[in-house]
């Protein structure tokens, strides 16, 4: 069966509604879906035995500009880190163990299962790529 072109918003909704099945399954919980600050936006906040973890979800129909993960830029990093702080501030969260994790979704052209990749502790707080 072949895949239609999705446009962004539904390329992006699918996704992250694809890594929120994903992090479930694997035993998160769910705490906030696309919190948005002034200094940007993480599109799934959740809790993993002990850890919030930040999970910026990239969702991409071809690898004509490479995999998903890589548009998790330098710049990218820096605004989910700051967001994230923010994500800490405003809720009175201390003391927790936070971690910035990737979920990679690619939906192949006559393929109905995307290949999804699951990248924990995908960077650092102070933005390295691990």
């Amino acid at each position: 069966m072949k895949n239609h072109k999705l446009n962004p918003d539904e390329l992006c909704k699918k996704g992250e509604a694809l890594a929120g099945k994903l992090l479930k399954k694997r035993g998160y919980k769910i705490l906030k879906r696309n919190y948005v600050s002034k200094y940007g936006e993480i599109d799934i906040v959740a809790y993993d035995k002990g850890t919030i973890s930040f999970v910026e979800v990239k969702t991409r129909q071809s690898e004509n500009y490479g995999p998903p993960e890589l548009a998790v830029t330098k710049e990218k990093r820096k605004r989910i880190i700051r967001t994230a702080l923010n994500y800490l501030l405003i809720n009175h969260i201390e003391e927790i163990d936070c971690r910035f994790d990737v979920v990679s979704i690619l939906f192949k052209e006559n393929d109905n299962k995307p290949d999804i990749e699951f990248f924990e502790s995908a960077f650092t707080a102070d933005g390295v790529v691990k």
